[in-house]
C-alpha cells in the first residue's frame, strides 16, 4: 500500500508542476503582450516611466521562462540559468554600491566555474530505450550520435563488446560509457539483452 501511495504522490506532484508551468506560461504570454504594447505605445496599455523599469520587467519575463524550463526538464542546467539571470538582473537593474555589483559579478563567475568543473558530463542527458537488435546505423540517425560500428552491428553487439572490454558483468543496469554518450542495459529476457538505453549528453 505504501508503495502505491508513493507512486500516486510522485505522479500527482509531476502533474502539479506541469500545471504550474502552464499557468506561468499563460501569465508570461500576457505580460509579454503588455510589454510589447508599452514599447510601441499602443492605447490602453500601461506605459513604463523609465527604461530601467522596462528592462526590469523584461528580465523578469526571461527569468519566468527559465522557471518554466526548470519545472519541465528537472536538469541542473536549467537551475543554473535561472540563477544566472536572477543575479544578472540584480546587477544590471539595481543602482547599488560598486561592492554590490562586484559581489554579483563574482557570484556569476562562481556559477560558471561550478558548471565547468563540477557538473558531470551526463548530468544533462537525453535517454531513449531501443531494442538491442536494432542496427547502430539507424540509432545514430535517430539520436544524432556517432556510435562507432562495423557493417551491420547491432546496439547489443556494441554494448556487449564494450562491457567485455571493460570487464563489466552483463546484467540489468550495466553501463558502458563512451566520450559523449553511454549505453545501459534496460531489460533482459531469458538471459539475453533485449532493451538498451542510449544516454546522450545534451550539453
Amino acid at each position: 500500500m505504501k508503495k502505491y501511495v508513493k507512486v500516486l504522490l510522485k505522479k500527482s506532484s509531476s502533474g502539479l508542476e506541469l500545471f504550474i508551468a502552464g499557468v506561468l506560461c499563460i501569465a508570461i504570454l500576457f505580460f509579454s503582450l503588455r510589454l510589447t504594447g508599452s514599447v510601441f505605445h499602443f492605447p490602453n496599455f500601461q506605459q513604463f516611466d523609465t527604461f530601467e523599469e522596462l528592462l526590469s520587467n523584461a528580465f523578469s519575463l526571461v527569468i519566468g521562462i527559465e522557471l518554466i524550463r526548470m519545472l519541465c526538464e528537472h536538469s541542473p542546467g536549467t537551475i543554473f540559468e535561472v540563477l544566472v539571470f536572477a543575479i544578472a538582473r540584480q546587477v544590471v537593474i539595481s543602482h547599488g554600491h560598486a561592492i554590490d555589483n562586484l559581489i554579483g559579478v563574482a557570484a556569476i563567475a562562481i556559477l560558471f566555474a561550478t558548471r565547468k568543473y563540477l557538473f558531470c558530463e551526463f548530468d544533462e542527458a537525453e535517454r531513449i530505450v531501443f531494442r538491442a537488435s536494432l542496427q547502430v546505423s539507424l540509432v545514430n540517425k535517430i539520436v544524432h550520435t556517432h556510435i562507432p560500428y562495423n557493417d551491420n552491428e547491432t546496439l547489443g553487439d556494441i554494448l556487449l563488446h564494450k562491457l567485455e572490454k571493460d570487464g563489466i558483468e552483463v546484467g540489468v543496469g550495466a553501463c558502458a560509457y563512451f566520450s559523449d554518450f553511454g549505453l545501459r542495459i534496460a531489460k533482459m529476457h531469458e538471459g539475453k539483452v533485449s532493451r538498451i538505453e542510449v544516454i546522450r549528453s545534451i550539453r
